[in-house]
C-alpha cells in the first residue's frame, strides 16, 4: 500500500508540472471577446492560382443572444452538449472517451467536447489532434467558464463556429443559406443550421452539392424532442420542410469543382476533416486551369449538340503523362445541376468500359509472340465450352457484319469484337486481368472472387472500371509500356509555410515493353487501320497530330467512351446516362457521343504545343509483307509494311496457303496413299482457313465449324481455292 500510495503522489506531481508547463503559453480566455478569425484550407492549380478555399473571404456579422432564436440555441444544444447549463466547461464522459478510447480504437483523439471546448478550439487553439492540445482545451474550457456566463459563451460560440462556405456565425450562415437574419430564422431552417457544424464541408448542401443534410437535420430533431424542447409532430413537419428546401450554388465560387471536391477528399483520408476545414492549409495541385477551362466548355458546347437526345451527363479527365499529375477533371455537364445529380463525379466512378480496354488483350497477345499481323478470322463464332449445359455466347460486331481473315493491326483498328474475344480465349483471362491491375485498373485486381466472375466477355467491357482509371491505364501505352498512378496532390503547407506532404514521384513500374507498347500505338494512331469501321474522316482524327485513340460502346449502349493520347497527354471522355439507362442510338456509336467532345479536349490540351511522335523502339523494325495473309510476300499479291519485333517477323509465306495433292482417277478427292507411292497424283493450290478451339471442352471445334460454314456462305463454287476437297481417293491401280 505504501508504493501505491508513493506511487499516485508521484503521479500527481508529475501531472501537476506537465499541466503547468502545457499551460505556459495559452491564450488568455479575453482574446475571446476579440479572436483571431481562422481561415480555412487553400486549393490551388499547379500554378498558384486559387481554385477554392473553404471560408474565404469570411463573412461574419456578429449578433446578441437576444436576436438568434431560442429553436437555433435549443437545437445547438441539444446536438452539440446537452449539459451545457449544468457543466463546468467540460464533459468528464466525454473528455474521456477522446483522450483515451478514441486514440486506442481509431488512433487518434476525437470527439466529446462541449460546446466551451469548441468555442475555445476554434477561437483560440490550433487544430491538431495531440492529446497535449486536448489538455490545453480542458484548461481553457475550465478558465472560460468560470469567467464568462453560460449565455456570454453560448453567444460567442454561435458567433465564431463555421457553417460552410463563407459563412462563420449564425448571422452569416442565416444569410447564405435562407437570405434572411437570423432573428428570423424557423425551427426548420434553425435545426438545419445546428447540424452543419459538426462537418461543414460535408453537410453544407453548398459546399459538397449534396443532401447529406436532411439526415443529419433529423438527428437535431430527434434530440430536441428527446429533451422536450418540441413534439414529435413539430420534429416530423420540420423535417417535412427540410427536405423541400433549395439552395442557389453559386458557381462563381469554386473552379474545377469535382476535382477540387476530389482533392478534398483525399487531404480528408490523409489528414482528417478538422484540419483539412480549420487548419489554413495551402495545397498546391496537378491542374492546368488552362486546359481546365477547355475541358469544361468543349463538354458544354458539344452537350448543347444533344438536346433532345436520351443522355444526361458526360466527363472527361486530361493526365499528364509524362508525372501523371491530372491536368483537368470534370465529373459530370454542370456540377450546380442538383437536378441531374451535378455534384456526381463519373469520373471516378465505376461504368462498364464496354470495348475501351480492347489494347490490353492484344498487348498480352504481342507480349506472348503475336503480331500485328497475326491472322484471325472474323466470323460469328460459338465461345461456348460445351459444358454443364454452359449457354452459347455468341459475341457480334458492332455493325452487326463478319469480315472473315483479318489480321490482328485492323481488328484492334476497327474494334472487332469477335477477333478480340479469340485472342482473349488464347492468351487467357488471368494475364489480362493481372495486367489491367498493373496498369491501375483497380477494379481489375485479379483475386479469385474476381477471376470466377469475369469471363470472355471482360475483353467487351464485362468488368467495370472508372474514367480515371482508364485513362491513366492508357497512359502506360503513352509512356512506353510504363505505370505511374495519377496524382493530384503536389505539396500540402500549413498555416506557418511548413511543408506537411511533398509529392515524391515514384520510379515507374514497368508493365509492357516498350515494343509491345509502340505497336499498340501505332495501331491506334493508324487511320488506315480503322477507316473500314470509322471512316476516313471522323473525329478520331486530328489534323497535323499523332494521336492514339480507342473507343469503346457497351452492348446495351448505356456508356459511350473515347480515350485518346500522346507522348505527352492523355484525355478521357465518358458519355451516359447517371441512372445506366441506354443512350440514344444517334449518340452511341465509336464516332459520335463521347467523340466529338474528346476530339475538342484533345485540341484543347494539345493547343500550343508541337506534333509528337511515338518513338521507335530499336528492336521493332517495318517488314514487307502479304497484304492479305501477313506472312511472307506471295508472288502476284499485294504486299503492305508492318512493324515488327525483332524475332516475330514472318519467315515464310502464311501456312493458309496449301498445297495439296491431288487424285487423278478421283475428281475432288486427295490422292490416295497408292498414288501418293507412285508419284501418279496431282497438285492444287488452296487457302485454307484453320484455327484451334481452346475453350472447347468436349473436343467440337466450333470455331473451325464457324469458318467452314462462312467459307461455304461467303464463296460461291466457281472460287475452289477456298474448297480444299477433305475426302481421300481409295484408288489402288
Amino acid at each position: 500500500m505504501k508504493y501505491i500510495f508513493f506511487g499516485l503522489i508521484i503521479l500527481l506531481i508529475v501531472g501537476f508540472i506537465f499541466a503547468l508547463w502545457v499551460s505556459r503559453d495559452l491564450p488568455t480566455p479575453g482574446k475571446l471577446t476579440n479572436p483571431d478569425l481562422k481561415d480555412s484550407t487553400r486549393i490551388l492549380d499547379k500554378d498558384g492560382e486559387l481554385l477554392f478555399s473553404f471560408f474565404q473571404d469570411i463573412n461574419r456579422i456578429y449578433v446578441k443572444l437576444d436576436d438568434i432564436p431560442v429553436h437555433l440555441r435549443e437545437a445547438t444544444i441539444a446536438v452539440e452538449d446537452k449539459d451545457f447549463y449544468t457543466n463546468r466547461g467540460f464533459s468528464v464522459t466525454g473528455y474521456m472517451r477522446g483522450l483515451i478510447i478514441d486514440p486506442i480504437f481509431r488512433g487518434r483523439v476525437t470527439g466529446g467536447s462541449t460546446i466551451t471546448q469548441q468555442l475555445v478550439k476554434n477561437a483560440l487553439l490550433s487544430p491538431e489532434r495531440t492529446a497535449t492540445r486536448k489538455l490545453k482545451e480542458l484548461i481553457l474550457a475550465v478558465q472560460v467558464d468560470s469567467r464568462f456566463s453560460k449565455d456570454e459563451i453560448l453567444e460567442m460560440y454561435l458567433n465564431n463556429i463555421p457553417y460552410g462556405g463563407s459563412a462563420v456565425g449564425v448571422e452569416a450562415a442565416s444569410n447564405l443559406y435562407f437570405d434572411k437574419n437570423a432573428k428570423d430564422l424557423t425551427l426548420s431552417e434553425s435545426a438545419f443550421l445546428a447540424g452543419l457544424p459538426q462537418s461543414p464541408s460535408y453537410y453544407s448542401p453548398i459546399v459538397s452539392g449534396g443532401t447529406a443534410y436532411i439526415d443529419r437535420s433529423a438527428i437535431v430533431l430527434s434530440r430536441m424532442q428527446e429533451d422536450g424542447y418540441i413534439s414529435k409532430e413539430e420534429a416530423e413537419k420540420a423535417l417535412a420542410e427540410i427536405k423541400n428546401f433549395t439552395f442557389d450554388q453559386k458557381t462563381g465560387s469554386i473552379k474545377a469543382p469535382h476535382f477540387v471536391m476530389y482533392v478534398r477528399q483525399l487531404l480528408i483520408d490523409q489528414f482528417g476533416e478538422n484540419l483539412v476545414e480549420n487548419g489554413n492549409l495551402t495545397v498546391t495541385t496537378t491542374l492546368d486551369s488552362n486546359i481546365q477551362e477547355k475541358t469544361e466548355k468543349a463538354i458544354t458546347e458539344e452537350f448543347e449538340k444533344f438536346e433532345g437526345y436520351d443522355v444526361n451527363n458526360a466527363a472527361s479527365v486530361v493526365l499528364d503523362v509524362e508525372t501523371g499529375g491530372v491536368l483537368a477533371m470534370v465529373g459530370s455537364v454542370d456540377y450546380f445541376d442538383t437536378g441531374n445529380d451535378g455534384n456526381f463525379n463519373a469520373a471516378t466512378a465505376l461504368r462498364q468500359p464496354g470495348s475501351s480496354l480492347k489494347p490490353i488483350t492484344y498487348a498480352v497477345a504481342f507480349e506472348k509472340g503475336y503480331t500485328p499481323a497475326t491472322l484471325v478470322m472474323d466470323v460469328r463464332t460459338n465461345f461456348t465450352s460445351g459444358t454443364n449445359g454452359d449457354p452459347d455466347y455468341r459475341p457480334v460486331n458492332y455493325d452487326g457484319e463478319y469480315r472473315g481473315p483479318v489480321q490482328l493491326r485492323f481488328a484492334l483498328g476497327n474494334s472487332l469484337n469477335v477477333p478480340a474475344v479469340k485472342m482473349l480465349a488464347r492468351v487467357g483471362i488471368e494475364p489480362v486481368l493481372e495486367k489491367g491491375y498493373e496498369m491501375g485498373i483497380g477494379n481489375w485486381e485479379p483475386t479469385q472472387n474476381n477471376l470466377s466472375n469475369v469471363g470472355l466477355s471482360l475483353v467487351l467491357g464485362g468488368r467495370e472500371a472508372t474514367l480515371l482509371d482508364v485513362t491513366s491505364a492508357f497512359s502506360v501505352f503513352a509512356r512506353g509500356g510504363k505505370q505511374i498512378d495519377p496524382h493530384a496532390i503536389e505539396k500540402v503547407e500549413d498555416r506557418n509555410g511548413k511543408t506537411l506532404y511533398a509529392y515524391d514521384r515514384p520510379s515507374p513500374k514497368r508493365v509492357f515493353s516498350e515494343e509491345t507498347s509502340f505497336l499498340i500505338s501505332h495501331i491506334l494512331l493508324d487511320n488506315n487501320a480503322r477507316t473500314a469501321a470509322f471512316g476516313a474522316n471522323s473525329y478520331l482524327n486530328i489534323p497535323g497530330r499523332t494521336v492514339a485513340v480507342k473507343t469503346g460502346t457497351t452492348d446495351e449502349k448505356k456508356d459511350n467512351w473515347t480515350i485518346g493520347y500522346t507522348p505527352s497527354y492523355t484525355v478521357g471522355v465518358w458519355v451516359g446516362n447517371n441512372d445506366a439507362t441506354p443512350l440514344d442510338p444517334r449518340i452511341a456509336s465509336g464516332i459520335t457521343g463521347a467523340t466529338p467532345i474528346w476530339n475538342k479536349v484533345m485540341r484543347g490540351a494539345l493547343d500550343g504545343t508541337s506534333n509528337e511522335e511515338f518513338k521507335q523502339p530499336d528492336d521493332v523494325k517495318a517488314v514487307e509483307i502479304d497484304a492479305f495473309s501477313g506472312g511472307k510476300p506471295v508472288d502476284g499479291q499485294p504486299t503492305r509494311v508492318e512493324y515488327f519485333i525483332k524475332g516475330t517477323e514472318p519467315s515464310s509465306k502464311s501456312p493458309i496457303y496449301k498445297t495439296l495433292k491431288l487424285s487423278k482417277h478421283d475428281d475432288g478427292k486427295l490422292a490416295s496413299d497408292h498414288e501418293v507411292e507412285e508419284n501418279d497424283y496431282d497438285t492444287g493450290e488452296f487457302v485454307v482457313f484453320e484455327e484451334d478451339d481452346p475453350v472447347s471442352q468436349d473436343g467440337q471445334n466450333r470455331w473451325q465449324e464457324a469458318i467452314d460454314e462462312w467459307v461455304k456462305n461467303t464463296y460461291a463454287a466457281d472460287q475452289p481455292q477456298y474448297y480444299p476437297p477433305t475426302e481421300k481417293s481409295d484408288y489402288k491401280d
